[in-house]
């Protein structure tokens, strides 16, 4: 793989800044053969952060302050409707709440495009 990034190229130091990372990569002579290329395995085992929401709501600051335990904040949704699973604050999937072995869960019951994902996380 090529050698490191040289510092210099993004902090203006000594020489000029590239105005974006394409510019940087050609200064430092990078081949096409240092870029991965077709599976992309290495990433499978990033972590990601899946956030279910079982709905939206909004308040004012007032009520909000004003919370007290017993009170009951209603969502959107109603009982039995598909919750939604973002990924990086995009829609993904939809599924239905589930109980395992003591735990909530969700069932995939619907995989969101990627196009269609981007319209629902605009809303």
């Amino acid at each position: 793989m090529a050698e490191e990034l040289d510092e210099d190229l993004f902090s203006g130091g000594g020489g000029k800044s590239p105005r974006n990372l394409k510019q940087a990569l050609l200064q430092q002579e990078i081949s096409e053969e240092d870029i991965p290329k077709g599976e992309v395995e290495y990433i499978h085992d990033v972590p990601l952060k899946l956030i279910a929401q079982i709905g939206t709501v909004e308040k004012t600051m007032r009520e909000v302050l004003n919370l007290k335990t017993g009170h009951v904040i209603e969502f959107d949704k109603v009982v039995g409707e598909p919750m939604d699973v973002f990924i990086g604050g995009r829609l993904m999937c939809r599924g239905e709440i589930v109980v395992v072995n003591e735990r909530y869960g969700i069932r995939i019951s619907e995989v969101v495009r990627a196009d269609d994902s981007a319209r629902f996380s605009q809303q």
